[in-house]
């Protein structure tokens, strides 16, 4: 099974430049997506859901900061400008507009890298309170994506992975199967119930010591979900 990646989606419409950053990112395990215009970025932006995305200002169909205003319509999704453009009142619009850093052309690769990992790390504190994720036996390191039960690291897929994140944030919350499978899966799946069905099982073969007598996720009858709050044990 693949484990959890940070997806980078990188906008710039030259493909030299995005050969160039799949080459160095992909090399230090991110995975990567790309988009040579802002429109369709936009669309990618929501269906990919990245952890981070690089952008160009100059594209062909519409200007970066446009895109920079369609993402943060919906999500605070770290966004990284890299552009020739470097003077004072560009780099100002765009941080205001909405953009986390600004990176400007030519770029030392290793100093894009460090911003990337600062930004992944700033984002997985905001979103949780902390890189990492506990309860009981799990323990969730948001900015490597692993997870671990009893200190040991457990392989999860990726949408294993997303589940389990969400139930983790949201611990101790009762969730209607409607909810998660929104907001895990997106608007168009919220009424697949099997389907989450499916991922809970799996889930539960991973994390919980009884299948029979879940304490991890248990179902509240009709509704959905619950992921207790457990006590830290011993290894």
């Amino acid at each position: 099974m693949n484990e959890k990646k940070n997806t980078i989606l990188v906008v710039d419409d030259e493909p030299q430049l995005r050969k160039l950053l799949r080459i160095s990112l992909e090399s230090v395990d991110y995975k990567v997506v790309e988009c040579e215009a802002g429109k369709p970025a936009i669309r990618m932006a929501a269906s990919v859901k990245p952890e981070l995305v690089l952008l160009d200002l100059g594209l062909p169909d519409i200007d970066g900061k446009e895109v920079i205003t369609g993402i943060r319509e919906w999500s605070q999704v770290p966004i990284i400008v890299c552009s020739v453009r470097d003077d004072d009142e560009e780099v100002m619009n765009a941080l205001n507009m909405g953009a986390d850093d600004y990176v400007t052309k030519p770029f030392n690769p290793d100093v894009l890298l460090a911003r990337i990992h600062a930004n992944l790390r700033k984002a997985a504190s905001q979103e949780a309170g902390e890189p990492q994720l506990h309860n009981g036996r799990i323990r969730m390191d948001l900015v490597r994506h692993e997870v671990f039960l009893d200190n040991q690291k457990v392989v999860f897929t990726p949408k294993e992975y997303e589940l389990l994140r969400y139930f983790l944030i949201h611990r101790g919350k009762m969730l209607t199967h409607k909810q998660i499978l929104k907001d895990v899966w997106g608007p168009a799946h919220a009424d697949d119930m099997q389907y989450l069905r499916v991922y809970v099982s799996q889930l539960r073969e991973k994390i919980e010591r009884s299948l029979s007598e879940p304490s991890y996720i248990v179902t509240e009858p009709g509704i959905g979900y619950r992921m207790e709050v457990q006590a830290k044990e011993a290894a």
